[in-house]
């Protein structure tokens, strides 16, 4: 394993042929980084970058796009016109935040409902008392239930599902779960908006597709904000809607730029930078 650091001040790790930045700073973004503060090291590293395999697809997709930053509309039209998959990819968008990720009141995360989802329903469990089992079961829950679904849980491991949300007398119970759930992303949180007495509301919200994200330990924050598929209208609606929740959550103890870039991409596209005021 080699370690680096580049002129960013973030730590890189080479193993093999592979980067693994520790800053959650995405491959595309490495290779347009070509300055290493250990010139000893740099030919082997940028042999590691370059070795990198692109698609003729997406080395074509690729000439259409620069690292100029346009608005959100022209983001979403330049995203459209790459060469298409066999897939209907995944649209993400990418925050790199001025923000101290070691500082715990300087973390950035939440839970947002997007104007148009994000076309894809997720399955959900609810911990809730007897007499919310069947407000939660109804709203779109695949398991529902007290002490008797912690111990369905702690019992066989069982993490088939994509969010568990919680109502607040339940946490008690809930919290013996931390070595199952915690690992894997899956705790109820309050700051997440999956604790909450309103437990049919959030099924519903969740199981549609509710957004939860938060910030990575370079400061980074990924969200998936829609299909390919999907309209230009539609995309731009939820790009715009998710930069504005960002902007809204700004710690009050950040210093300096807070949205430092914003990056638009499929699952298997190049990036497109946008502009943001």
């Amino acid at each position: 394993m080699i370690h680096i650091q580049s002129f960013s001040g973030r730590d890189l790790y080479l193993s093999g042929k592979h980067l693994k930045p520790d800053h959650g700073l995405e491959q595309w973004e490495l290779l347009r980084t070509g300055y290493f503060e250990r010139p000893r090291q740099e030919r082997k590293i940028m042999a590691a970058i370059t070795a990198v395999r692109r698609s003729k697809r997406y080395k074509k997709s690729a000439e259409l796009t620069n690292d100029q930053p346009v608005s959100v509309e022209e983001a979403v039209k330049r995203l459209k016109q790459f060469a298409p998959t066999k897939f209907d990819q995944t649209v993400e968008l990418i925050f790199s935040l001025g923000i101290d990720a070691k500082q715990a009141d300087q973390a950035v995360r939440s839970s947002v409902s997007l104007p148009h989802g994000i076309g894809k329903s997720k399955r959900v469990i609810a911990f809730c008392p007897e007499h919310l089992k069947t407000s939660a079961l109804n709203n779109g829950a695949i398991k529902a239930g007290g002490q008797e679904l912690v111990a369905e849980i702690e019992k066989d491991n069982f993490t088939d599902f994509d969010v568990a949300v919680a109502t607040p007398d339940m946490m008690r119970f809930v919290s013996r779960l931390g070595r199952v759930l915690g690992p894997k992303g899956l705790m109820p949180s309050p700051k997440a908006g999956t604790v909450t007495p309103d437990i049919g509301t959030a099924v519903r919200e969740y199981a549609a597709g509710k957004v939860e994200f938060r910030n990575d330990a370079g400061g980074n924050v990924h969200t998936v904000v829609g299909k390919a598929s999907f309209g230009n209208e539609k995309l731009v609606d939820n790009v715009n809607h998710m930069i504005e929740t960002i902007k809204k959550l700004k710690p009050a103890s950040a210093k300096g730029t807070y949205i430092k870039k914003v990056v638009l991409k499929g699952s298997m596209t190049p990036p497109v930078y946008i502009t943001v005021a």
